[in-house]
């Protein structure tokens, strides 16, 4: 049995056939695709956070506003990206978007990927740094976010308040109690899944990761998912901790579906994110369904996690993705086993 869910980057655009043309639209059918994802048994919904672009660049009203419209479906993200967040601002909105969620959130954030602009990070009134680099920033921002969630106070409070203050240390509020286990950390290497192992976030794997072994992609995030659960067996956690991992998988059900996906790439790819980083990129599956299922069965990485996040074609709207949802939910989870 896995968790299903979606995976969506919120693009936007007034291109000629976009369904999603305005960043109002992105925002408001990423709400309605939840509550159809919903409706339909689908897991999760979660979405992709990108700055100084046409996509979904700040999560929280958005997962604020998932939640007021559902009651069951887990509500995250995939990733934010730490170099651009005031770890103590962040943990006010988290809060309160868990709350208004009954405790559903499932916040993915990492060091993040290249951005739109040189250095964005930078406008939002951050820098690394004497001897850091931005990816420090990014983990140094994250273990102050892991920290003030706990709930444990650590502010003097005024001897003067405007309002009576409890005794003690104040933590920062609202407080929403469990939030702190339901924490991912986007991984692109072995070295920092174990670091989030070490640190007791689960693991976000997504359809790309530094090649470190010129082996296919599904193996090398199979053994970055060993290695993560290996390390947080050592580090003694007592909870069991979640991973998850992203595909593109597209059942062609009809001639929509093959003039969408019939041609989509079903092999690796390798490119370079960063100057001098060279990373693999996780194949598309796309096929008639008792293909995928024989295809999917052969995918390490995916039988290693317990959650799937299905990327979807936000652009092309919300009923036909909720469709894409339920051919795979309908047709090829069952055969699998994950249903």
């Amino acid at each position: 049995m896995k968790k299903i869910g979606f995976l969506s980057f919120g693009h936007w655009s007034p291109a000629r056939g976009s369904g999603t043309r305005s960043g109002a639209d992105a925002l408001l059918q990423s709400i309605d695709l939840a509550v159809a994802a919903e409706e339909l048994g689908v897991d999760g919904a979660y979405v992709r956070v990108h700055h100084f672009a046409r996509q979904l660049g700040s999560p929280f009203p958005l997962l604020a506003a998932m939640g007021a419209r559902t009651s069951r479906i887990e509500l995250g993200t995939a990733v934010i990206d730490m170099r651009y967040e005031n770890p103590f601002y962040m943990a006010e909105d988290a809060g309160s978007a868990d709350l208004i969620a009954g405790g559903r959130l499932q916040l993915g954030i990492s060091r993040g990927s290249p951005e739109q602009v040189i250095d964005g990070w930078r406008y939002f009134g951050y820098a690394p740094t004497e001897g850091e680099t931005d990816a420090d920033m990014a983990r140094r921002h994250a273990e102050v976010f892991l920290q003030v969630i706990e709930g444990e106070g650590f502010a003097e409070p005024n001897p003067r308040p405007m309002f009576a203050n409890p005794p003690g240390l104040l933590r920062l509020e609202p407080y929403s109690e469990g939030l702190r286990d339901r924490i991912w950390w986007g991984a692109a290497t072995d070295a920092t899944a174990v670091w989030a192992a070490k640190l007791g976030m689960n693991l976000q794997s997504s359809t790309l990761k530094f090649d470190e072994t010129g082996e296919p992609f599904h193996i090398q995030q199979a053994k970055q998912i060993r290695a993560y659960r290996e390390a947080w067996k050592a580090a003694g956690h007592t909870r069991e901790p979640r991973v998850s991992v992203s595909r593109s998988i597209f059942a062609l059900m009809n001639d929509q579906d093959r003039m969408y996906f019939g041609g989509s790439a079903d092999s690796d790819s390798l490119g370079f994110i960063e100057e001098n980083t060279r990373a693999i990129f996780g194949r598309s599956y796309a096929a008639e369904p008792d293909k995928l299922v024989e295809e999917l069965a052969k995918d390490e990485a995916i039988a290693e996690a317990d959650t799937l996040l299905l990327t979807v074609p936000n652009q092309l709207g919300v009923d036909y993705n909720a469709h894409v949802l339920e051919s795979i939910l309908t047709h090829v989870a069952p055969a699998l086993g994950w249903r």
